[in-house]
């Protein structure tokens, strides 16, 4: 299980928001050059992302993006779910047909590790992810 190249990058730019006023409007261009996100795949991305209400688009010349809502309120498990539908640790979690085997003690293994990444994936929004850039920015210093 690995984070796909557009959670990625859906994650680096909403957090890259976070750290903009919160009446400034963000030009997409700006977040892809900065974070190093190739424009029309993040236009995809924030596409998806706005229609969920987590960013808001604007449009017009000064147009661009904008939280949707408090980064404290937003969790990572909305955006990544948002990108990719609901996350799944192995398929046989997500397709009950894909295995023979009856009360197999790996499913309920994988069951508990997917619970546990979901919590984490809930429990942690975009102003915690910001923080955490900060401070690694800072100590770095």
């Amino acid at each position: 299980m690995q984070f796909t190249k557009a959670e990625e990058y859906g994650i680096f730019g909403v957090v890259y928001l976070a750290d903009q006023p919160a009446d400034r409007i963000t030009p997409l261009s700006e977040i892809s050059e900065t974070q190093g996100v190739p424009e029309k795949f993040l236009a995809k991305i924030f596409q998806s992302l706005s229609r969920s209400g987590l960013v808001r688009s604007h449009r017009g010349v000064k147009g661009g993006f904008s939280l949707g809502r408090p980064a404290d309120q937003i969790s990572i498990r909305e955006i990544v779910e948002e990108i990719q539908g609901p996350y799944f640790i192995a398929k046989c979690l997500h397709t009950k047909d894909i295995c023979n085997r009856k009360d197999c003690p790996i499913n309920l293994l994988l069951q508990k590790a997917q619970a546990a990444l979901i919590d984490v994936f809930e429990k942690h929004t975009v102003a915690d992810l910001l923080s955490w850039q900060k401070s690694a920015a800072a100590n770095r210093r």
